[in-house]
């Protein structure tokens, strides 16, 4: 008697892990899922912070160039496709070269 009480213990057990595991990874992808929906909100409307004022960037576009601005202190923020646009287009340009030595660092 004893020996199937042990048994139906271990059973409950073996079938309490498994659920914990598969909620476990239902819960791991649904905050998977949120993260990137967010994030892609996030850039998609551009509800990004300006770094050094902290106001919410617009994205705009400068020359075929997309970039965000901050409306308050009219910072440009670039990221590394758009920095290589430019070094493309600046190809001789001091600017150019600075972009370039920039991206390969």
């Amino acid at each position: 008697m004893a020996d199937k009480d042990w048994l139906n213990d271990k059973l409950r057990d073996k079938e309490k892990a498994e659920e914990d595991r598969y909620f476990a990874q239902r819960d791991r992808e649904l905050l998977d899922k949120m993260k990137q929906a967010q994030a892609g909100m996030a850039t998609s409307q551009g509800l990004m912070q300006c770094p050094k004022c902290g106001t919410k960037l617009a994205t705009v576009q400068h020359h075929d160039v997309t970039v965000e601005e901050c409306p308050s202190c009219k910072g440009l923020w670039l990221d590394r496709g758009e920095l290589e646009l430019l070094s493309q287009r600046e190809n001789e340009s001091w600017v150019g070269r600075f972009i370039r030595r920039s991206i390969r660092s």
